[in-house]
């Protein structure tokens, strides 16, 4: 990858990221109150709807940066000879770069996501004070935890669908996708990604918000799932998958449309600008 696409890569990823975790953060704290063990009255209903973004805040940028710079890289060096370089194999590509760039990019999003999570449960404490509170109780890797159940959302449930539904759209064309066409592909494939997990998502919010030393925090995803079956039914392991849904659909639609919109815009400046 060239220098200019890799700055490219890294921009845009960054500042898609951010309008899509900023601008849909209510339903964000909206889905973490549904999921939370207390329920979500007790979880601070709907107030302080924007506890928790200064974490959001910061992680985003980073986070989304790192995915698609990943991405793009692993793509590249993927699609540069052998076997991933035929046309037929492009989606198979474009996964497995999507999954690296997603084992990447949690390293980043865990944290934060912890700390912030807390904090939407607990609208009472400020960001800082979780984050310490965090450290102070478990240390950094208490800032990890949930970390495997992240990625494996994401990777074998959400990013798979969601990117190989743009990459065969793009490969049938025969060339990148428009910017509303990367948009609708995130909207249409978030939805449906978005239901289906919803379960491994109650078991992520419910590993992060569990207190110190309890079974929950052992991040045994059967075992949390099973406790909230049997506590709360089918409806309590799809707790939150409408606001869920409108988050990644909506969110989707923004983030690829936003991605390819920077990303087409730096390329384009940057190639007028080395005319003569």
């Amino acid at each position: 990858m060239e220098r200019r696409e890799f700055v490219a890569s890294l921009v845009a990823g960054g500042c898609a990221g951010m309008c899509v975790d900023l601008t849909l953060f209510p339903l964000d704290t909206i889905k973490t109150r549904l999921q939370s063990q207390q329920g979500f009255y007790k979880a601070g209903g709907f107030r302080g709807i924007y506890a928790g973004v200064p974490s959001a805040a910061v992680g985003s940028f980073p986070n989304a940066a790192a995915f698609f710079v990943t991405y793009d890289c692993t793509k590249s060096l993927l699609s540069a000879g052998g076997a991933f370089a035929a046309p037929h194999v492009a989606p198979v590509t474009h996964m497995l770069a999507a999954s690296l760039g997603e084992i990447v990019a949690c390293l980043i999003r865990v944290p934060t996501e912890v700390v912030k999570q807390r904090t939407q449960a607990s609208p009472s404490s400020t960001t800082y004070n979780m984050l310490l509170a965090t450290l102070r109780e478990e240390g950094v890797r208490g800032l990890y935890r949930g970390y495997g159940s992240t990625v494996l959302r994401e990777v074998g449930c959400f990013l798979l669908p969601h990117l190989s539904t743009y990459s065969l759209w793009s490969w049938r064309q025969g060339h990148t996708l428009y910017s509303w066409q990367a948009a609708v592909c995130g909207a249409f494939a978030g939805a449906v990604a978005a239901f289906v997990t919803t379960p491994l998502d109650v078991a992520k919010t419910r590993i992060m918000l569990a207190k110190a030393g309890s079974t929950t925090a052992s991040s045994n995803i059967p075992l949390v799932l099973y406790d909230v079956w049997r506590s709360r039914g089918l409806p309590g392991l799809f707790a939150g998958s409408i606001p869920r849904m409108a988050f990644i659909s909506i969110g989707g639609f923004i983030f690829l449309g936003a991605y390819e919109k920077v990303r087409r815009t730096l390329l384009s400046q940057k190639i007028h600008s080395d005319c003569p």
